[in-house]
C-alpha cells in the first residue's frame, strides 16, 4: 500500500515537471501546449511500462533483485491504471459532447 502510494506521488511529480510553469501563457509558445502534455505523459508511460518488462525479464532470467521486480510491477500497475483512468474521461467527455445539441 505504501509503494502505492509513492509511486502514485512519484507519477504526479512527473507530470507537474511537464506543467508550464505559472504564469506562462501556453498558447505563446512559451509553455508546453495540451497537445504537448499529453504527448509527454504517454511517452513517459510507454517508458515506465518498457523498464518494467524488461526488469521483469531480468527478473525471470535470475539478473535482477525480486524486490526490483515488485517495484516494476507496482509502477507499471500504477502507470496501466492512470492511462485506463484518462482514457475512461476521455471517452466519457467525447460522449458527453456527441450528446450536445448544434
Amino acid at each position: 500500500m505504501a509503494e502505492q502510494i509513492a509511486t502514485a506521488l512519484s507519477a504526479y511529480a512527473n507530470a507537474a515537471k511537464m506543467l508550464p510553469a505559472p504564469g506562462l501563457d501556453a498558447r505563446d509558445g512559451a509553455g508546453l501546449s495540451f497537445t504537448d502534455l499529453l504527448k509527454n505523459a504517454a511517452n513517459s508511460a510507454v517508458d515506465t511500462l518498457k523498464s518494467s518488462e524488461q526488469t521483469s525479464l531480468a527478473g525471470v532470467m535470475g539478473k535482477a533483485d525480486i524486490a526490483q521486480v515488485a517495484t516494476a510491477l507496482a509502477n507499471a500497475d500504477a502507470t496501466l491504471q492512470t492511462v485506463v483512468a484518462v482514457r475512461d474521461k476521455v471517452i466519457a467527455a467525447y460522449q458527453d459532447i456527441i450528446k450536445m445539441t448544434i
